[in-house]
């Protein structure tokens, strides 16, 4: 299911490094893959530093030359796009982008999703891993 998303990253001076992610992006998926496999500074940061994707987590490429069981993002760079992170200056430029969901992970080490179909809100990302 195609809900389009943002994951992005806080910075010490209160700006936002983010990319723009479009399958699945709800928090019962979207929220928990980011909770389970980027869960440190260091593995958000290089999810977001190859830019625009289409999936966070899945075996698929872009090419045939995929290896089934190995997971991992799935960027729109990899099929030649041109789709660098994004760098909002605050949090309200950040969730001001029209997306149906905006994930931060804060400074404080935590995943935090908002939910932007309306006036943005915190909505609970659930806590059980997935299987995958």
């Amino acid at each position: 299911m195609s809900t389009r998303s943002r994951i992005g990253i806080e910075l010490a001076d209160g700006s936002v490094l983010s990319a723009y992610h479009h399958w699945d992006g709800y928090p019962e998926w979207l929220g928990r893959i980011l909770n389970t496999h980027y869960n440190t500074k260091d593995k958000v940061a290089e999810l977001i530093d190859g830019g625009d994707m289409s999936v966070a987590w899945t075996d698929e490429r872009w090419d045939d030359n995929s290896v089934q069981g190995v997971y991992g993002p799935q960027y729109y760079s990899q099929r030649g796009d041109d789709c660098p992170p994004r760098h909002d200056a605050n949090l309200i430029e950040y969730v001001g982008d029209g997306e149906e969901y905006a994930y931060l992970y804060t400074l404080n080490g935590e995943w935090v999703c908002y939910d932007l179909h309306e006036t943005p809100k915190i909505v609970e990302i659930p806590s059980a891993a997935l299987a995958v």
